[in-house]
């Protein structure tokens, strides 16, 4: 008798595959990676998408990658309105002020106070294609500063290509990481103030002592020189 071919497997939330909001994952990424990549903090995702065991992700996987939000209330109208033989007035008041529900624009986030990450001199410069930030040369063990205030969302060497990793995330707009590190002074969810020192300069997953560091504006690597004060 022959054996039915089963049907081909449909990766988890391939129905939201596309819409503004969700993420599909690319092969060999991992969460901490997605957060790179879209601007959040890897445990939120995991937490959005029901995720217990991190490490279980799939390529073609479709994740929430924005916070869960209420659904928009229906617009009420009344069933059977009756018809009035006179339009009732309609008063007008001025108003000064916009409605309530005018949404606002959270300029704050656009408005960081950046630093300089390490004093050394710029060695590879922005190129979105190939690098994704900046490279600045320095000595093992030179200090690496926090480039704004922020709470630390990765800090660790599970993305491959980054050495010893701390991430930051500023507000809902932006993210810095920090790689190549040889020590770590930063633990996850820590809060870090401007200019605090967070790890020294080292090599790791790098061929000579460096410090690669990356801007990501809601997820997209922005060129950091055109946002860091002038030298």
């Amino acid at each position: 008798m022959p054996v039915e071919p089963s049907a081909p497997r449909v990766p988890l939330g391939a129905e939201n595959a596309g819409k503004p909001g969700y993420y599909t994952v690319k092969p060999g990424e991992t969460l901490i990676r997605v957060g790179l990549e879209t601007g959040q903090n890897w445990k939120d995702i995991a937490k959005w998408n029901n995720i217990d065991n991190t490490n279980l992700i799939e390529a073609g996987q479709v994740l929430r990658v924005v916070p869960p939000g209420p659904l928009p209330k229906p617009e009420q109208r009344p069933l059977d309105p009756k018809p009035t033989t006179e339009p009732a007035p309609v008063a007008t008041v001025p108003s000064t002020s916009p409605p309530s529900s005018a949404p606002v624009t959270p300029k704050e986030d656009e408005n960081v106070n950046w630093l300089w990450p390490s004093g050394g001199a710029v060695v590879s410069t922005f190129d979105e294609g190939k690098n994704k930030g900046v490279t600045l040369n320095g000595k093992l063990g030179d200090p690496v500063l926090a480039s704004a205030d922020g709470r630390v969302v990765y800090a660790g060497s599970g993305l491959r290509g980054y050495g010893n990793l701390v991430i930051l995330k500023h507000n809902n707009t932006y993210l810095t990481a920090y790689a190549h590190n040889q020590t770590l002074l930063v633990k996850e969810d820590q809060s870090v103030k401007r200019g605090q020192k967070i790890a020294e300069m080292g090599s790791s997953d790098a061929d000579r002592v460096q410090l690669h560091f990356e801007i990501r504006k809601q997820g997209k690597p922005v060129d950091p020189l055109k946002l860091l004060p002038t030298r």
